[in-house]
C-alpha cells in the first residue's frame, strides 16, 4: 500500500512561511529550510521585543519627566514621591506627555505638588 501524504496541508504550510518571509535577505526569502529557520526566529524576536519595547518606552517616559521637572527644580524622584504624597494619579505616559508638549499644564501640576 502506498505511502498516504497529505501534501495540501504541506503545501498550504510552506506557502504561508514563505508568504511571511517576503522581503527578507538572500535565500531566506525563497529558500524553504532558511526561510522556515529566519520565519521561527522573526516571532521569536518579536515575542521578546514586545516585552522590550515595553521597558524602552517607560524608560523614555521617566526620562522626559525628569527633564520637565528639573527645569522647575525638582528631581524625578522628588516629583513623583509629591505626587503619591498629594495623591495625583498621573501615570508616566500622561506625565511625559504633558512635560514634552504641554509645559504649561506640566507646570500647574509640579505647582500643586510643591
Amino acid at each position: 500500500m502506498p505511502r498516504s501524504v497529505n501534501a495540501v496541508a504541506s503545501r498550504a504550510r510552506r506557502k504561508k512561511v514563505l508568504k511571511a518571509t517576503k522581503g527578507y535577505f538572500g535565500r531566506g526569502k525563497n529558500v524553504w529550510t532558511v526561510a522556515k529557520n529566519k520565519y521561527e526566529k522573526g516571532l521569536q524576536y518579536a515575542y521578546r521585543d514586545r516585552k522590550a519595547k515595553k521597558r524602552e518606552f517607560r524608560a523614555l517616559w521617566i526620562q522626559r519627566i525628569n527633564a520637565g521637572a528639573r527645569i522647575h527644580g525638582l528631581s524625578y524622584s522628588q516629583l513623583m514621591g509629591a505626587l503619591k504624597k498629594a495623591e495625583i494619579d498621573l501615570n508616566r505616559k500622561v506625565l511625559a506627555d504633558l512635560a514634552m508638549n504641554h509645559p504649561e499644564a506640566f507646570k500647574a501640576v509640579v505647582e500643586k505638588v510643591k
